[in-house]
């Protein structure tokens, strides 16, 4: 999201059905409250006001959560560009438990995910699955191939964005972001190696199927 923001032909959009998502599953997430009270909770009324509002710019990124839409197929979004990011299970288990402790596979996305890769390919439109993997080995090269996917030009601002907020983010970022404020770009990254706490092994092992499929059909 931030590096399409830093694009002066594109609007972008955090995350516009977590109140949809928190309503629907009561899930307790940090800041509850305050999402409820930031976004429309309804996901007809998101659709119509956010995703199908107008927007200045040419083109708009809408940041999203697969599991966000609790179930629904997103036939508003069928014919449009989609990008599936997908990252290695251990270290998204890992990430993701900064912040809660005992997530399920559905908190971390990749069954939606898949689903939502069937749905597009099915309906014409396979989405561009993109591996934060490849984006570490070579950010330059992977951000290229994305923009030629997505029929735009690539520019070289969006390796790089200022440390801190953007206007754009959700409320929620006072948690969930705080990794991402302090960095200021896309950089090249050589993957820690990571141990994962025994009581993760489990989750571990059912997401691999799922993140196998699509990294097979990932931009390399």
């Amino acid at each position: 999201m931030y590096s399409f923001g830093e694009r002066k032909d594109t609007s972008i959009v955090d995350e516009p059905f977590y109140a949809h998502y928190l309503n629907k599953t009561e899930a307790d997430h940090p800041m509850r409250k305050e999402v409820l009270k930031s976004q429309n909770a309804s996901f007809d009324a998101v659709v119509k006001k956010v995703y199908q509002a107008a927007y200045h710019k040419e083109h708009v990124f809408f940041k999203q959560m697969s599991h966000h839409m609790c179930g629904k197929l997103p036939t508003f979004a069928v014919n449009d560009k989609n990008i599936l990011l997908i990252r290695e299970p251990k270290g998204m288990i890992l990430s993701f438990t900064k912040i809660i402790d005992s997530p399920t596979i559905e908190d971390l996305g990749l069954p939606s995910s898949v689903k939502l890769f069937h749905y597009f390919e099915e309906n014409g439109h396979p989405p561009i699955v993109l591996d934060t993997a490849a984006l570490s080995k070579n950010p330059k090269r992977t951000m290229q191939k994305l923009c030629a996917q997505l029929g735009l030009q690539f520019e070289k601002g969006m390796l790089r964005w200022k440390s801190g907020t953007r206007k754009e983010d959700g409320v929620w970022a006072k948690v969930w972001y705080l990794s991402l404020h302090k960095s200021t770009g896309l950089k090249v990254k050589k993957g820690p190696s990571m141990k994962l706490p025994e009581k993760y092994d489990a989750l571990y092992r059912a997401c691999l199927p799922y993140y196998s499929f699509l990294r097979e059909r990932s931009i390399q």
